[in-house]
């Protein structure tokens, strides 16, 4: 059999319009499609485009409201800003790189700089619809995928500003679903970066009088701090921050109303000016872990032409950003204190107490380290992958495949033997747990040091000393779906929320779903992941054979390619807020044993009635 020639001429090659490109390619403009299950998922990344235009004219100081709304999938927003000029208001929502905020005069600190935004709203939903009321005047116009289908000009009593409508289409995003905590989330961090802005969403109001302050207050809740928030705000940069008594460090840094979750230069540059701060202070020289750990930090700044890393904008790239928020921030630090001399001693008290316990800790990890050492080279139970997610080599940068990289946590040999014959070797790594991990809930740090499987975890994670050094994009629980495989799986989690949350808190986490049925016959086979899913299957074939699987290592090598494949489930790990931590793991890991057990007594009677 000869192999069929391609002809390679100039037919071959291609040109797509800007619609048809972003319909295409849409990871390339709103990051990941998904079905709504994570914050990041496209349909909140198109919300989150058009309100951004709206938090633009309230910035230039036009319009102190937006009004939010959802109707089953379809979304509308209204502003009260100077609207959209009426003869160009067809181009801002269709042609790509069209858009004022080119210009420096009218928009100064605008998120959306690259004309893309409200196009890739308008080319990915089946329904848009725009409207600009402007001096007594509007212009409304309805698209479908993009394509105008009707327009139309008059006068109007409506106050000025510009009204959006969208539904995200279905040929794009398959079956998907709102979920309002993460419309709730989204519209409060608008509201605490915009001090003064009502935003309102299906009747609901958010509202912020002190900004920055008033987001870690409300993610710490009621867990005890060393002293009172801290607070700066003027015209380019604000900030807050304080100590728990909490392990490690968390931040929330935005850039011009954007939420940064990866950082970036001002966030590097926020952390820095709090330590000069404070060792200037202090006329010492204390290391930054003492100084930051417990910390709890939130800086937002304004800048001109802002340089993301990517489309999505999660972390900044700007250079010359980090000189002056240094600056800023280690002169209002150190002023602070000054000012401020019995919470300044509860600061420096924190440091020295996280400095005696560093020292502590720093014999029990040497002694981790060669107890390791003398286990084995290598750390057991790891079956690693070829690219690592902190990759800096030219040959990671050529596969550009870090952003792809995962580790399983699995229960057992034989769950982790299916998956080592299945996986792709370049970005994905297995470490197989011997049996139930520690409850390290109510434990000093030393105890994960002491703990052979633990310390085994970080190091695989690469951990040990924060997640700066975090060796896999994701970390994946993938335990067995029996009572069993969900308390190890509370155990993991357990572990991370307690000592390292901010791997759960920048969306590292996940629990792998596979499934719970096989149904088949000799012409096809359905994989089905609740009993809805396999009577549904049942159904659609003659002659069904099901198959209940137990656990993971019941699964075929063959068959377990498809679920940790371009197919796999994953359901992201998140939390609503920092306090919500504590409260869960006192609860359902903690020593009040009889509480638990009428919390589960009191469910289990609401499902047989």
């Amino acid at each position: 059999m000869t192999k069929k020639e391609v002809v390679y001429d100039e037919k071959s090659v291609k040109t797509l319009d800007a619609l048809q490109h972003i319909r295409l390619r849409t990871g390339m403009y709103i990051g990941r499609i998904g079905t709504g299950s994570n914050p990041a998922d496209g349909i909140y990344v198109m919300l989150k485009e058009v309100i951004d235009n709206s938090i633009d004219e309230f910035i230039m100081g036009n319009g102190k409201r937006i009004e939010v709304t959802r109707r089953d999938n379809t979304v509308t927003v209204r502003d009260y800003g100077r609207g959209i000029p009426l003869g160009k208001l067809i181009e801002c929502v269709s042609e790509i790189n069209t858009g004022a905020k080119y210009n420096d005069d009218v928009f100064q600190f605008s998120v959306g700089l690259n004309g893309v935004g409200t196009k890739a709203v308008n080319a990915l939903s089946s329904d848009f619809e725009v409207v600009a009321y402007r001096g007594g005047k509007f212009r409304r116009a309805t698209f479908g995928k993009g394509l105008l289908q009707n327009e139309e000009t008059g006068k109007t009593t409506e106050r000025d500003g510009t009204f959006v409508r969208f539904t995200p289409d279905v040929d794009i995003f398959g079956e998907y679903a709102w979920r309002e905590e993460f419309i709730d989330h989204r519209l409060r961090y608008y509201a605490y970066l915009n001090s003064g802005l009502s935003l309102v969403y299906n009747g609901q109001t958010f509202l912020s009088k002190r900004g920055l302050r008033d987001l870690l207050e409300e993610e710490i809740d009621k867990e005890p701090t060393v002293y009172e928030c801290v607070d700066y705000t003027n015209t380019h940069i604000s900030f807050s921050f304080t100590h728990t008594h909490n392990y490690g460090e968390n931040y929330f840094s935005f850039v011009n109303g954007q939420y940064t979750s990866d950082g970036g230069t001002h966030q590097s540059a926020f952390r820095e000016g709090v330590l000069k701060g404070i060792n200037e202070f202090a006329k010492r020289n204390f290391a930054g872990e003492d100084v930051r750990d417990g910390l709890v930090g939130a800086v937002a700044v304004k800048v001109q032409d802002p340089v993301f890393e990517s489309q999505t904008k999660n972390k900044l790239g700007s250079t010359d950003v980090r000189p002056w928020v240094l600056q800023v921030v280690k002169e209002q630090v150190e002023m602070w204190l000054h000012k401020n001399p019995q919470d300044a001693e509860k600061l420096l008290e924190k440091i020295r107490q996280n400095e005696r316990v560093r020292k502590e800790l720093s014999s029990i990890k040497r002694e981790a380290r060669e107890r390791a050492k003398k286990v084995a080279i290598r750390i057991p139970k790891l079956i690693d992958s070829k690219v690592h997610f902190n990759d800096a080599s030219p040959e990671s940068k050529k596969l550009d495949r870090r952003e792809d990289t995962l580790i399983f946590l699995t229960e057992g040999d034989s769950a982790g033997g299916a998956m080592v014959q299945s996986r792709d070797v370049y970005t994905q790594a297995i470490f197989s747990l011997k049996g139930k991990p520690l409850n390290c809930h109510g434990l000093k740090r030393d105890a994960i040091y002491k703990n052979e499987e633990l310390y085994n975890i970080m190091r695989a994670l690469g951990i040990e000393d924060g997640i700066e050094g975090l060796r896999y994009n994701k970390v994946v629980i993938a335990t067995d779906a029996d009572v069993d495989g969900m308390h190890i799986r509370n155990l993991l989690l357990t572990f991370f929320l307690r000592y390292f949350d901010e791997l759960v808190l920048k969306g590292h986490v996940y629990i792998l779903e596979t499934p719970l049925f096989r149904v088949r016959n000799k012409q096809e086979t359905h994989y089905c992941y609740s009993e809805k899913e396999r009577d549904a299957a049942a159904k659609k074939i003659a002659k069904p054979e099901i198959t209940r699987f137990k656990g993971l290592g019941e699964i075929s090598p063959k068959e377990f390619s498809h679920f940790i494949g371009g197919d796999m489930r994953l359901v992201p790990v998140t939390v609503k807020s920092m306090s919500h931590i504590t409260k869960t793991l006192d609860f359902f890991m903690g020593k009040n044993t009889p509480e638990r057990k009428q919390f589960i007594v009191d469910r289990l009677i609401a499902d047989l009635a």
